[in-house]
């Protein structure tokens, strides 16, 4: 009987890293918890330091580990060396990141030169570095396995068929809380409302990602790193039931799609023991009466605006990817806080894309330091816009009253 893999989680405390621990939970022959991370939830991260005794705990935000001082026994490290020594680890086998953000790409980094498989869950890291994410992976012997469903699903649907036999992919996107809905009614739009997904459960960065239909302009870049796929042979359509993931068309007409209930644990349960696929009954809910209808739509463009910038950014290359992920951070951040109208999110990326200058990417300075120019450029249009969304709800309030 082999032992079990040895898995690292970056970002436990998040919906996919959650996730991840419930199915090491269901599979403690096959995978074992060896090291935990959190940015910044300590107090989530104790209960599961608790519950599955890594080897180790880490929390990425220093000062927040240093204010503690009751902490279940275990050995407990802060900052930004002890998360890169994590997925460098020598002793684990599998890394799992599923960080939110641009915070993600070092550790990916760091888990491929050191010949990790990555199960990749932080899509940032390739929209923002997948010239360095691939060159690592090459130099250091890492394996690269994604999480999100879409992505997986590709992967499943290629098994045995090389890249000159496919035609094109095809993603789907749920189309989020507001499909259909009109740009008027969309001004309304409050962060309960957008934090509302029909289909998915999700951290709040990226529910509101879904929302604005962003996340998918960022699933688009990452498929082209992925799979070296040109973007002219990607295409996204809207699929409100979330049951099929993704499309692979071959050359010869045939099309492939892997389907499955909305879960990530199943993408999740696939990428840790991928070639293989693991028994799990509670994964077994496929039902084809209970799907159906399954319906198919085109992305409104006009109404979604970040779909077209992202994928626009992800064609001009070089830091422009990273530069609209790191305009959406802030917006998306300022929305979530009050501070800008959901339609202004969009305002905000588009200001941002036409200031800040780009360049190829060639090392990870390049990445963090237009990341840096684009927050700060991406703080100030928020003020802006900000500033301009309260004046005309108050006008709004003023005009009703």
């Amino acid at each position: 009987m082999r032992a079990p893999l040895r898995v690292a989680i970056l970002g436990s405390t998040g919906s996919i890293g959650r996730s991840t621990l419930e199915v090491i939970r269901r599979h403690p022959d096959r995978f074992q918890v060896l090291a935990l991370v959190t940015n910044r939830s300590l107090d989530g991260l104790v209960e599961q330091v608790t519950m599955f005794r890594p080897r180790r705990a880490v929390v990425a935000d220093g000062a927040a580990l240093a204010a503690r001082q009751d902490l279940p026994r275990a050995n407990w490290e802060g900052g930004r060396e002890a998360l890169l020594s994590v997925a460098s680890d020598p002793d684990v086998d599998v890394v799992v990141n599923g960080l939110v953000g641009a915070v993600g790409l070092e550790p990916t980094l760091a888990a491929l030169q050191s010949g990790k498989r990555l199960a990749l869950a932080n899509k940032e890291s390739l929209v923002t570095g997948g010239p360095l994410v691939l060159e690592a992976a090459e130099r250091g012997g890492g394996e690269l396995i994604p999480i999100d469903s879409e992505h997986s699903a590709i992967l499943q649907c290629l098994a045995g068929s090389d890249r000159a036999s496919v035609a094109r992919v095809v993603l789907t996107a749920s189309g989020g809380p507001f499909r259909g809905w009109n740009s008027n009614a969309l001004e309304g739009v409050r962060p309960s409302d957008a934090l509302r997904h029909p289909t998915w459960e999700m951290g709040a960065k990226i529910t509101i990602d879904s929302a604005t239909l962003a996340n998918k302009a960022l699933e688009v870049i990452e498929a082209h790193f992925l799979y070296g796929i040109p973007y002219d042979d990607i295409e996204v359509v809207v699929h409100p039931q979330s049951v099929v993931h993704s499309f692979v068309e071959f050359v010869d007409g045939s099309v492939m799609a892997q389907m499955g209930f909305p879960t990530m644990e199943l993408p999740i349960l696939y990428a840790l023991s991928h070639p293989e696929r693991v028994d799990d009954a509670r994964l077994r809910t496929f039902d084809p009466v209970r799907s159906s209808p399954l319906s198919f739509e085109e992305v409104d463009r006009d109404l979604f605006p970040l779909f077209e910038l992202g994928v626009e950014a992800g064609r001009r290359g070089g830091t422009a990817p990273a530069v609209f992920n790191a305009a959406n951070e802030v917006a998306v951040e300022a929305f979530l806080d009050e501070r800008l109208g959901f339609p202004s999110i969009s305002a905000v990326v588009e200001m941002v894309l036409s200031e800040v200058q780009t360049c190829p990417v060639t090392d990870v300075a390049d990445v963090l330091e237009v990341d840096r120019t684009a927050r700060a450029a991406g703080c100030a249009a928020v003020d802006r816009v900000g500033s301009a969304d309260r004046e005309s709800s108050v006008r709004k309030r003023r005009v009703g009253a």
